[in-house]
């Protein structure tokens, strides 16, 4: 009988005591630590982030360290009660690369092509339960180092859910080993830096205004993303570590 994979691949084991346990450990005393060292993490805009309230944090994705550095950039509280939604072309295509990334980082696969009824069926599923959610509205790793156009997975997940979106912003990651993690050629043509300051912002929480509709909002959450990157740029937002 073959192993599941894709959408089949089933994710509830990674989120019981123990292996949570386990990721703690993992992320709070290797992960984390490694990973803020090599970036000399700066972070901007934790305060918006009740230590209560659980989020869908939407991110431009520009490298495969973005979930790692967010997860990094989280207060703790929401680091260990954050599912990150995975592309399931991927990371979930083979059985043991998927074991890997559900225990690591706490991943579900997403089909990151279409919304697809299963995919969010799952990530609704553990909205409702309180978890707050990381995904790359992109589909996929810039192409060419800038803001792409976003999908509406996000914003359909948030008008479901009700759950706040915190617009996510992560500054320069593609120059952080750009060769290895990297898509756009603007990164992947630089130097190799094993070390590189790296800088991830969160914004105000936003939810559906009232009469708006699903294409309006998914515009709102893609242009919030894009101001976090004009204020870090302007230096009119200066993050805070």
């Amino acid at each position: 009988m073959p192993l599941p994979t894709g959408l089949d691949f089933k994710t509830d084991w990674s989120r019981s005591p123990l292996i949570r346990l386990v990721r703690r450990c993992l992320l709070n005393f290797l992960l984390v630590p490694v990973t803020k060292r090599v970036s000399s993490l700066s972070v901007g805009g934790a305060e918006n982030l009740r230590s209560d309230a659980s989020y869908i944090f939407t991110a431009n994705h520009v490298s495969h360290l973005d979930t790692l550095l967010v997860l990094s950039a989280l207060p703790e509280r929401h680091r260990r009660r954050t599912v990150v939604a995975a592309a399931m072309d991927t990371f979930f295509m083979n059985y043991f690369k998927g074991v890997a990334t559900a225990l690591s980082f706490n991943a579900i696969p997403i089909d990151r092509h279409k919304v697809n009824r299963r995919s969010s069926d799952s990530a609704l599923a553990l909205l409702a339960k309180g978890w707050s959610l990381l995904i790359y509205p992109e589909g996929g790793r810039t192409t060419t180092g800038s803001l792409m156009e976003f999908k509406a997975g996000a914003s359909f997940m948030a008008e479901r859910s009700g759950v706040p979106v915190v617009p996510t912003y992560i500054h320069e990651a593609g120059l952080l080993r750009g060769t290895q993690y990297a898509k756009a050629e603007i990164f992947t043509q630089a130097p190799h830096r094993k070390r590189h300051h790296v800088t991830v912002v969160f914004g105000s929480p936003l939810t559906m205004l009232d009469g708006e509709n699903l294409r309006r909002f998914n515009v709102r959450i893609h242009d919030a993303v894009a101001e976090l990157e004009r204020e870090l740029l302007s230096g009119t937002s200066i993050p805070k570590d």
